[in-house]
């Protein structure tokens, strides 16, 4: 199990991981819009195909775009 710092841009071209923050902050973009948990879906979606695994929860910063994720395997 792993706890990730995520900082998350909604409405971008395409959904793609960009870069690591110094801090350990992972950025990453989302082609969703920040409507209606919209984005928030987008992003499990892409974690847990990017980390091979079904168990990816948004512990906090639902509404925030800076979220802590858990990601269990």
């Amino acid at each position: 199990m792993k706890y990730l710092r995520i900082k998350v841009t909604p409405k971008s071209p395409k959904t793609e991981l960009v870069d690591t923050l110094d801090d350990g902050t992972i950025k990453i973009r989302i082609a969703a819009p920040p409507e209606k948990g919209k984005a928030n879906k987008e992003l499990i979606k892409f974690l847990k195909k990017h980390y091979k695994t079904d168990k990816v929860t948004i512990i906090s910063g639902k509404s925030d775009p800076l979220k802590l994720v858990k990601i269990e395997s």
